[in-house]
């Protein structure tokens, strides 16, 4: 149970395992805010950075959500952030007068989270995106207007995970057949190859764009590792009309990259805070902090101004704490003495940083 002394405001931060989320929780803490940390996993390093840190199940099974209202519940918390693609339809459910959500609406995530049902309404829009294709409607001839290849990639899904790029239509059922996926649960998209982008974009309730951060990639390995901030008009337009088209009115990211005209194509929105959001905050937008002031404080918008080029370097770093905070969550990262040996990872339990798209040809 929370302090009943403090007055500080409690929210819930999920997915303490990610690689951004530690940083995240110790901004919040930092700003003010008492974090309440979640993963599946007791060796996430978030769980022992937050005021308390407490596992939870998958964020795709039945036991995951009352379980997170349960702990809303028990906290007080005031606001949850999901940050975890699994999560997002679920939590979002849980927004209400006692507890924020700081995500999109539900429309505008469910529509994201299908990357073939997101292409089709940003083209109906009028917005740049890659041609694409139901993998079980594809065009073999496509292959050879497609100068640059064709990416596959599953409908639904994140971190680079059943990602292929190919240079053939014969290239097409190797993939398919290899990948583990069915057709049905596949998208064919023309692959660009100019810079990519990936995009803060910072709305809320109001439907108001508060700031639109881009980023350019330098590396990316499932997650960006490298990037900078970087003005660029026409991405800036495109953003602003995906919110204006399709109604977000909440925190997203769009992924992005230039044709060879300089024009934006989107090719992938994560609907909920960006991994780089570390980024975008450094080079002057909290949009994390900001956002939450704003739902739960009534704080003010954001403004549109942050510094270009700066370069976010993305590394393993150590924290300290006392023994007795680091054993008050009770939880323990050591396995316990009668567990069994690990098994030996998959690659498809490779943490999304450690995996690159396989190149067929």
């Amino acid at each position: 149970m929370p302090d009943q002394t403090t007055t500080k405001p409690t929210v819930v931060v999920t997915t303490a395992g990610s690689a951004p989320t530690p940083g995240t929780i110790l901004h919040l803490r930092a700003c003010g805010f008492r974090v309440v940390a979640t993963d599946v996993d007791p060796t996430a390093p978030g769980l022992y950075l937050a005021d308390r840190g407490c596992l939870v199940p998958p964020g795709d099974s039945t036991a995951f959500l009352p379980r997170i209202q349960q702990l809303c519940a028990e906290e007080g918390a005031m606001a949850i952030i999901p940050l975890v693609d699994e999560e997002l339809l679920g939590v979002g459910a849980l927004d209400g007068p006692a507890t924020t959500v700081l995500l999109p609406r539900p429309e505008f995530v469910r529509t994201c989270l299908d990357k073939y049902v997101l292409m089709r309404e940003l083209d109906a829009a009028g917005i740049g995106v890659p041609r694409t294709w139901a993998a079980s409607e594809w065009p073999a001839q496509a292959a050879d207007t497609a100068p640059e290849g064709l990416v596959i990639k599953p409908r639904s899904g994140r971190g680079s995970r059943g990602v292929s790029f190919i240079d053939s239509a014969q290239d097409m059922a190797r993939v398919v057949a290899e990948g583990g996926y069915g057709t049905e649960e596949l998208i064919v998209q023309e692959r660009v190859t100019g810079p990519e982008y990936t995009v803060s974009v910072v709305t809320w309730r109001d439907g108001r764009v508060q700031a639109v951060v881009p980023k350019e990639v330098v590396l990316k390995q499932g997650v960006t590792k490298y990037a900078v901030t970087r003005r660029n008009e026409a991405v800036e337009e495109a953003c602003r009309a995906i919110q204006e088209n399709l109604r977000a009115d909440g925190p997203f990211n769009v992924q992005l990259c230039l044709d060879g005209q300089g024009r934006p194509r989107v090719f992938e929105i994560n609907p909920r805070f960006s991994s780089t959001a570390a980024l975008t905050l450094a080079a002057g937008v909290d949009e994390i902090a900001g956002l939450l002031r704003q739902a739960v404080l009534g704080g003010p918008p954001l403004t549109d101004e942050w510094d270009e080029g700066v370069a976010m370097v993305r590394r393993w770093t150590d924290e300290f704490l006392s023994e007795s905070q680091f054993l008050s969550h009770g939880i323990s990262p050591a396995p316990s003495a009668t567990a069994p040996p690990p098994a030996q990872l998959s690659h498809e339990d490779v943490p999304d940083e450690h995996r690159t798209p396989v190149r067929v040809r």
